[in-house]
């Protein structure tokens, strides 16, 4: 197993730990799911292509459909949090095995439940009560739902990356890539008036004892979020509110080669991963919209 391969398998574990709760023998299998998938590989796993997991995944042949289907599902999850976190641009795991199942729907957040996180973030500021963590709070949530940034990308934002008068940050991404991401006059508000509470010398707009916030932070101040706005912390992190973003904007009819610039995705095919829209209005718009259902109305 390549370093890099280990380095990406104990990110992704720590993901895991704090986005899912995830108990101790399921990352221990994981674990070890992940790093036998690393040895079997003829070359860094984080690096396969479809070809790769095709001729990795013959090994599985003897094997239970229940031990295939656990191996796929760690490494689907595995890619997907490569793909997610920007260390590569595509997900291959489409090459995996799928044995009596099929790939699971994002969760997804409703607008009522969107609004109540947001009732609960403003009934924090406007307590007398108040704290500079209840601002920061306010830019974090605001930042993610209003721009679908990655948790990586958030938490280690600069503290001049949100210019006032300017309505998009500059995201730098994998590989040194640089993609504009357009700020809503409400997020770029919030986070300037977070920016008022961090010293100027810092070099990170959510700034910690070591340097910026981490995720596992984050993930953390998101989840008590939930509780407060009697969600099930289980429903909620960063990119929970990353998808409802993108979700969302879907159905307010934005473009899906838009969104896919939005989110920094280099294929199409991986945009449609995050994004779900539901079968009823999918029904709704193929009978409001096509133009031959329009003539059958009207005969």
């Amino acid at each position: 197993m390549t370093g890099h391969d280990a380095a990406y398998i104990e990110r992704f574990l720590e993901m895991m730990a704090a986005e899912s709760g995830a108990a101790i023998n399921t990352l221990s299998a994981y674990r070890s799911d992940l790093e036998q998938a690393a040895s079997l590989s003829n070359g860094p796993l984080c690096d396969s292509d479809r070809d790769s997991l095709q001729k990795l995944t013959s090994e599985w042949d003897d094997l239970k459909n229940s031990t295939v289907s656990r191996k796929s599902s760690a490494l689907k999850r595995f890619f997907g949090f490569l793909v997610e976190e920007g260390f590569r641009d595509d997900d291959p795991s489409d090459a995996l095995p799928r044995p009596g199942g099929s790939r699971n729907l994002p969760k997804i957040l409703s607008h009522d439940e969107i609004e109540s996180l947001f009732r609960t973030v403003e009934s924090r500021l406007e307590s007398e009560s108040a704290k500079p963590n209840d601002v920061r709070l306010s830019a974090l949530t605001e930042l993610l739902y209003g721009s679908g940034l990655r948790a990586s990308e958030l938490v280690s934002l600069p503290r001049n990356s949100v210019v006032q008068d300017r309505p998009f940050l500059i995201i730098k991404g994998k590989g040194g890539k640089e993609r504009l991401v357009p700020i809503s006059d409400r997020a770029r508000k919030a986070a300037e008036k977070w920016s008022d509470h961090v010293d100027e010398k810092s070099a990170f707009l959510f700034p910690s004892r070591t340097g910026h916030i981490s995720r596992i932070r984050l993930f953390q101040i998101i989840k008590d979020l939930a509780k407060q706005a009697g969600i099930n912390p289980k429903r909620l992190s960063p990119h929970v509110l990353r998808h409802a973003f993108a979700t969302h904007l879907l159905e307010g009819g934005a473009d899906l080669r838009a969104l896919q610039t939005l989110l920094g995705h280099s294929d199409i095919s991986t945009t449609q991963i995050y994004t779900h829209v539901d079968s009823k209005r999918l029904v709704e718009l193929v009978n409001d919209r096509h133009p031959l259902s329009r003539k059958n109305l009207a005969r």
